[in-house]
């Protein structure tokens, strides 16, 4: 065969460059555009499953606690603790705990906050009830939950702050055990805000305080790094529906809540400082769960100083 000639300017030429191929996003309303995206028809049995068995044992449960809060006893408390271990069971959850709770009576509880799914966590691992913003009291089941579950709702109001005050304090010299969130809102999930020390004018009624470390760890059998943060985390204008089938979508996750070594609200000289003491130990446990670090109770900076 003949070669084809060319002339000195053709041959300097550059050569013609064939269009690039380029694949363009699956149309979402097709079957192969669902498989092909980031998560698969699957995800959507497993989320329409975990949300349909929630909402069933959620109305099992709502008749049956209604009848263990009219009858004496501490039943109510069992219940309400096997109804969120349940949730967090149908919701593919596994919690680890990592030291000893405090006994009752009169405990207060004090925790980081990043999401909705903390109740839930918390719930079925402590033997109290949460004190909550009054906007809760408005959403629909979820505030049945709530009363159900013997929620404290606090609002925002400066003028009825201090008798929002003394219902907590009545609930701890009555024994119950509270659980607080200082930071008073939700977190990214890497990192804890500053605890405010308003939230702590009540622990001068506490026999003990407590310090909690609450994080999601674990997304699939794999450690969550920072860019799960956001799937377990609820914060900013996100929506609480959208936030919780993202997350019934995924695989099996963990929890891991760390119960760190009480405090003795009369050995700090005011609110402040015990304040400073708790978020100290909650941010430093937070920071040992977030980087894989084996999780262990934690005492107050200057008590481990001085032994």
């Amino acid at each position: 065969m003949e070669a084809a000639r060319l002339t000195a300017p053709e041959a300097l030429r550059p050569p013609r460059r064939r269009k690039a191929l380029s694949f363009g996003a699956p149309d979402p309303d097709t079957f192969w555009g669902d498989v092909l995206r980031e998560r698969p028809l699957g995800g959507r049995v497993r989320a329409v499953r975990r949300i349909a068995s929630m909402l069933v044992f959620t109305a099992f449960a709502i008749p049956v606690q209604a009848l263990l809060l009219a009858l004496p006893g501490k039943a109510d408390r069992v219940f309400g603790r096997f109804y969120f271990r349940t949730l967090a069971w149908l919701m593919g959850m596994r919690v680890q705990v990592v030291g000893q709770q405090v006994p009752p009576p009169s405990v207060l509880f004090v925790s980081n906050h990043s999401s909705w799914l903390d109740i839930i966590v918390l719930g079925g691992v402590l033997e109290a009830c949460f004190v909550a913003k009054s906007e809760v009291s408005e959403w629909p089941v979820v505030r049945t939950i709530a009363y159900l579950g013997r929620t404290v709702f606090v609002s925002r109001n400066r003028t009825r702050t201090k008798g929002e005050a003394g219902l907590i304090r009545d609930r701890l010299a009555a024994g119950d055990g509270i659980i607080l969130f200082p930071e008073g809102t939700t977190s990214d999930g890497g990192r804890v805000l500053p605890f405010r020390s308003a939230f702590l004018s009540v622990a001068d009624s506490a026999r003990v305080v407590q310090p909690v470390s609450v994080v999601f760890d674990r997304l699939g059998g794999l450690p969550a790094c920072r860019r799960d943060r956001p799937l377990f985390a609820w914060y900013g204008d996100m929506d609480i529906a959208t936030h919780f089938w993202r997350l019934a979508r995924r695989g099996k996750t963990r929890a891991t809540v760390v119960l760190h070594a009480p405090l003795d609200p009369a050995a700090y000289p005011d609110r402040k400082a015990l304040t400073a003491a708790c978020a100290e130990v909650v941010a430093e446990g937070c920071a040992m769960l977030r980087q894989n670090r084996p999780a262990m109770p934690l005492a107050p900076l200057g008590s481990r100083a001085a032994s």
